[in-house]
């Protein structure tokens, strides 16, 4: 079965930190570009970060550059999203698929809640 499972959300104070895990099942992660997208409560779901095929990363929004960082792990076929110094904004359920037209169902997604 082809799908993605999204883990890792949580609560966490401002300041702190968190690792997403996007597991793929089903095809190999590494043969297509990937991103993590994030929905925050009343917003639109957004593009927060894509790593192709061949490792050329983007970060789509300049509020997490520095902060953020994709990367991917092929021998488990996981991809992660490395998230620091977080603040209230970056509350969102956060997903992981592949990009454009090859995209997935959209999973569950992770919680992260940002809040002292």
């Amino acid at each position: 079965q082809v799908q993605l499972v999204e883990s890792g959300g949580g609560l966490v104070q401002p300041g702190g930190s968190l690792r997403l895990s996007c597991v793929a099942s089903g095809f190999t992660l590494r043969w297509f570009t990937m991103s993590w997208y994030r929905r925050a409560p009343g917003k639109e779901r957004e593009l927060v970060a894509t790593m192709t095929s061949t490792g050329g990363i983007s970060y789509h929004l300049d509020s997490m550059k520095g902060r953020f960082t994709i990367s991917r792990d092929n021998a488990e076929n996981t991809m992660y999203l490395q998230m620091n110094s977080l603040k209230p904004e970056d509350t969102a359920v956060y997903y992981c698929n592949r990009f454009g037209v090859s995209a997935l169902p959209w999973g569950q997604g992770t919680q992260v809640t940002v809040s002292s």
